[in-house]
């Protein structure tokens, strides 16, 4: 009986052994990942933690942290609402160009973040094409916070399209039907049907919005006009510290942020498994 079975077994291993893939795999994720965060850990611990208290909560770091974590905030937010309407779109309806549209999508992971960040500030200033018209009403959206917003809403909403995208294609139909024949509203459908089997993708679309918002630099500093306590993002202070060789002040701001990232990620796996769990309860 197992050398009938063995041979069907060995079959389904893609990758060769198990020992082997595994050694590969933490490899890859050390060089790539654990190692880089290590050396940035025990660089802030060459500071005491007098000097590291001093170095994360200055009034100019901390005026960054609030404009850094609100407009990621906001930004995230933002794109979880304009992300799912578009994948919405993209994926119940049919109309011309819709695949240039699709495509259109991935332009800001395509475009890099410098050239995004001098595009929308040709946009946006007060000479821009469309600042100049925005700017004699009282409204400027360039080099003050608000840029800092757009600029984030504009490289994050990828992430949530491509989350909630493939979770509606998969959608079963049927129990929309089902729905419509027990006498639901298209709102009810949506709210008690739809909405939760893509709660979880939208909610990790967030986090990676959020997430690549927080550490965003060259897409910003174009459009903010990085006035200190006003404009400037952490990202902006850390590398300010870097070219004043403060290496283990940029460490121990780029720390906080890290810690905070993280944080915010195991936030939102918690919640989702949560979902999970109240989803297949109730199934």
């Amino acid at each position: 009986m197992f050398a009938l079975s063995h041979p069907s077994a060995r079959a389904r291993q893609v990758l060769p052994g198990f020992r082997l893939s595994l050694g590969i795999t933490l490899l890859a994720l050390s060089l790539i990942v654990l190692i880089p965060l290590s050396a940035l850990v025990l660089k802030t611990l060459t500071l005491t933690w007098a000097e590291f208290i001093d170095a994360v909560t200055s009034p100019r770091v901390v005026a960054s942290y609030q404009l850094t974590f609100g407009a990621s905030l906001i930004a995230a937010s933002i794109n979880a609402v304009a992300g799912l309407l578009v994948a919405w779109v993209l994926v119940r309806y049919r109309f011309p160009g819709k695949k240039l549209v699709d495509a259109l999508v991935d332009l800001p992971f395509a475009l890099p973040t410098a050239v995004a960040g001098i595009s929308l500030t040709a946009l946006l200033a007060g000479n821009g094409w469309i600042g100049q018209h925005l700017e004699p009403l009282g409204i400027q959206l360039a080099f003050n916070p608000n840029g800092v917003v757009i600029a984030l809403i504009f490289i994050g909403l990828p992430f949530v399209v491509r989350t909630v995208q493939p979770v509606l294609e998969e959608q079963e139909k049927e129990l929309e039907e089902a729905a419509t024949c027990l006498g639901a509203s298209r709102l009810q459908i949506f709210l008690r049907v739809i909405f939760p089997s893509i709660l979880p993708a939208l909610t990790t679309g967030f986090a990676m919005a959020f997430a690549r918002a927080v550490g965003e630099y060259g897409s910003v500093i174009f459009i903010a006009g990085n006035m200190p306590l006003v404009s400037e993002i952490t990202p902006l202070i850390i590398v300010t510290k870097l070219e004043q060789y403060d290496y283990a002040g940029a460490a121990a701001v780029a720390t906080v942020l890290l810690l905070a990232s993280f944080a915010m990620l195991f936030v939102i796996n918690g919640l989702q498994a949560i979902q999970r769990r109240r989803t297949g309860g109730a199934a």
